[in-house]
């Protein structure tokens, strides 16, 4: 058996969650409400407030489908009850960030502001200048989000510019030595 498909996925209080016979699974809690069609392989249950995923054999398509359709279960319940967010912070001399409207407005060092455009599901947050907090209800998205912001200035190695997330460590490197 998957040991992470093998675990229950407890119910908090306040959500709720149905599955209909062609696996479309919807949780809904107090953040919110996700819907997400899973692999019909796959057997989920509702079980004294426990979601138990079950695979009907051990072929290997079945067993990798298990724990991933638990964990995918998983974030769909913490996301309505908790929510999920990414921190980025903006590093260089002129790089920050402005909120405008639902969107933001990011000074990167270009010849004009980028604009990111508001996501339906997500909110974006600024701490000061510097730090853009994405959030939401849904871990996918969220990271997806945060992924499309981080590529307009990736890290680079040698001075450390660029948009990078919270607890991400860049390896710097040494630049040229002179004679």
């Amino acid at each position: 058996m998957s040991r992470v498909g093998r675990l229950p996925i407890a119910i908090p209080a306040g959500v709720s969650v149905t599955v209909t016979p062609d696996n479309v699974v919807t949780v809904k809690g107090p953040k919110g409400e996700l819907t997400r069609t899973m692999v019909k392989n796959i057997n989920i249950a509702i079980e004294d407030n426990q979601v138990v995923v079950t695979r009907p054999s051990d072929i290997k398509e079945h067993r990798a489908l298990h724990g991933l359709t638990r964990a995918l279960l998983n974030n769909m319940v913490i996301g309505v009850t908790n929510g999920f967010a990414k921190t980025l912070q903006l590093v260089g001399v002129g790089y920050r960030a402005t909120a405008k409207g639902k969107g933001l407005t990011l000074n990167l060092g270009f010849s004009h502001p980028v604009e990111i455009a508001a996501v339906d599901g997500i909110t974006f947050e600024l701490t000061d200048a510097n730090t853009i907090v994405v959030k939401g209800i849904d871990k996918e998205l969220v990271g997806k989000v945060a992924a499309d912001i981080r590529t307009w200035r990736k890290p680079e190695p040698y001075k450390g510019k660029g948009i990078k997330y919270s607890d991400e460590v860049i390896r710097r490197k040494e630049g040229k030595t002179g004679k």
